[in-house]
């Protein structure tokens, strides 16, 4: 069966081809136009500018695909399209655009969580490893979350953000220190450089007895350390040693919190993803913190970290696999979240 992926949550507009043999589902294609460059003087997502691009980039890219795979489009027999959570004109276009192929192929069409394409998207080439329960864990742009995983659409929240989600914390401290859109790749290329223990910036949230992030503290506290310390940003040592004091409280908190999830709940896989885990720092704690304690992390590969249209068809796919109803009964929704599919666990304490 042959999958079509459409992502257009945010700033990424994506298609993907996703085909099932033989109980496998194998990428036949993925293609991606990045808006970065676009919303890059604004240092943020214009919602008005990435609607314009979603309309005018999702026929480019079918087109280009259907040329460089030299495409039928009748071989295509399903499609699986982003319904939210994101921006809502965004995914407005993006599901505007599959149902209307969908009706002229007379194909059905079928919605998907962007965080459940997030939550499987580590297990894309690798189905083998995937096991029942496991500890998803998503940092991206928007979203911070650790979810106990028993099923397909059977989701416990165990942790969540409480503010800024990791990604939106690199954007606001990369501004801060005059570095460009996207903040995440800015400050982990100047890290490399840095020393991760030059200065001590909070660990927001780890003595708490629960598994939720912030990082709205820690944003506040490397606010207030350049103000006092403005005359030194032009130092490239300083301006280093501060990103990677940065990166590392990150990487301590999401390590720190997502073992003891881990732990408390007796889950020995962990399926890591969203774009913030392509960092390379922070696979390196969590993952040498998971080996001591006997547990396998398994991250997306970093194609698949950032927002794209396979790990929506292999979703889709999967499910369709299994024999779910993967169609919901909710409207397009900016806010739809993972706890739509089951009542919210109460947590542990560690």
């Amino acid at each position: 069966m042959l999958w079509l992926g459409i992502e257009s949550s945010c700033d990424e507009t994506a298609i993907a081809l996703v085909k099932t043999v033989a109980g496998k589902n194998m990428v036949m294609a993925d293609l991606c136009i990045t808006q970065a460059p676009l919303h890059k003087p604004f240092g943020g997502i214009v919602p008005e500018y990435a609607v314009r691009e979603h309309s005018k980039n999702l026929p480019l890219l079918l087109q280009n695909m259907i040329r460089s795979k030299s495409l039928n489009l009748k071989e295509v027999q399903a499609i699986a399209v982003t319904e939210g959570p994101g921006l809502m004109a965004s995914l407005l276009v993006g599901n505007a655009f599959a149902r209307g192929l969908a009706l002229g192929l007379g194909i059905p069409v079928f919605g998907v969580n962007h965080l459940e394409g997030h939550l499987f998207s580590p297990f894309i080439g690798r189905e083998e490893k995937l096991k029942f329960p496991f500890l998803g864990l998503v940092v991206s742009g928007g979203h911070t979350l650790l979810a106990k995983v028993e099923g397909p659409r059977q989701y416990s929240m165990i942790g969540s953000t409480i503010d800024d989600a990791a990604g939106e914390a690199f954007d606001k401290v990369a501004r801060l220190l005059g570095l460009s859109y996207p903040g995440g790749p800015e400050i982990e290329k100047q890290a490399e450089r840095g020393n991760p223990h030059s200065h001590s910036f909070p660990i927001s949230l780890i003595e708490k007895n629960n598994y939720n992030f912030s990082f709205s503290g820690l944003k506040t506290a490397v606010k207030y350390f350049i103000e006092k310390n403005k005359e030194s940003l032009s130092k490239k040592e300083f301006l280093a040693d501060v990103c990677a004091s940065f990166q590392e409280s990150v990487a301590r908190v999401i390590q720190e919190k997502t073992i003891a999830a881990a732990k408390s709940f007796s889950l020995s896989l962990i399926a890591a993803s969203g774009g913030v885990l392509a960092n390379k720092r922070i696979r390196e704690l969590l993952e040498k913190k998971a080996h001591e304690e006997g547990i396998e992390v398994l991250f997306a590969k970093r194609q698949f970290c950032t927002d794209n249209a396979v790990m929506i068809a292999f979703v889709g796919a999967l499910f369709y696999a299994l024999g779910l109803p993967i169609t919901k009964s909710f409207e397009l929704n900016p806010n739809f979240s993972l706890s739509d599919f089951k009542t919210q666990a109460n947590t542990n304490r560690f």
